[in-house]
């Protein structure tokens, strides 16, 4: 194994880790909608394992792509760019929707009263919701939804930093040290993505929320909303 090599396989550690811990919407996402959702620590795992492997697989797609048809690097760059703002306004879609969503489930499920007569005269008032019963967030029958979604965007979601890192091993002649690479970098991501989510979830487990319960949605749909404009516009 050549020193070259080593310092590519690092560069690629070095690079996936950084651009995960910097992109926010590699773990936001998962921590709010796991809480607002209440997933379980399993199928929490199991949706940002499979985003982060759709994340990650439709770049090395594309970057095999370039190297099997010779497209210059700069031209896979503005096609991962161009995904990047489809993501971007993706997830910002995703926010507003979600977000809205979750205000008008806040707002039905604050109790109010009603006044009810009897034909005897006799009156009186009762409180309710109009959420309840066996309407419940973590139903297996709702929200089935939301993780395809999650996983849609994260597939348009480019790895702008893969596209040099396999471009320069092929370059070289060396299909087997892009495949090295692109699992490195890969592996990082992924492992990166899964301990932010995994710490965040068991530190928001022992936090009484209970003030915001009926807000939870509203305030995901809120974060989510914020990491696609912090993308779009500060070009995180």
């Amino acid at each position: 194994m050549s020193n070259e090599f080593v310092i590519l396989a690092g560069t690629a550690v070095t690079i996936g880790f950084v651009h995960t811990i910097l992109g926010p919407d590699h773990y936001l996402p998962f921590i709010v909608l796991s809480k607002a959702r209440q997933w379980s620590s399993m199928k929490t795992a199991v949706i940002t394992f499979l985003c982060g492997i759709g994340h990650v697989l439709s770049s090395v797609v594309l970057g095999f792509i370039g190297i099997f048809l010779g497209i210059a690097v700069f031209k896979l760059e503005a096609v991962e760019s161009f995904r990047g703002e489809l993501a971007a306004w993706l997830l910002i879609a995703f926010g507003v929707t979600y977000f809205i969503w979750g205000m008008h489930r806040a707002i039905r499920s604050r109790p109010h009263k009603h006044l009810h007569l009897h034909e005897n005269g006799d009156d009186h008032l009762h409180s309710h919701k109009h959420t309840g019963g066996h309407s419940h967030v973590h139903d297996p029958k709702s929200g089935g939804l939301t993780p395809w979604i999650l996983f849609i965007i994260f597939i348009f979601g480019p790895c702008e930093p893969l596209i040099p890192l396999v471009m320069y091993p092929a370059a070289k002649g060396s299909i087997i040290n892009v495949v090295i690479v692109v699992s490195i970098f890969g592996l990082t991501t992924i492992v990166t993505m899964l301990f932010i989510v995994f710490a965040s979830f068991y530190g928001l487990s022992n936090l009484s929320l209970r003030k915001f319960e009926k807000y939870s949605h509203a305030l995901a749909g809120l974060t989510i909303l914020l990491c696609g404009g912090a993308i779009k516009f500060l070009g995180l």
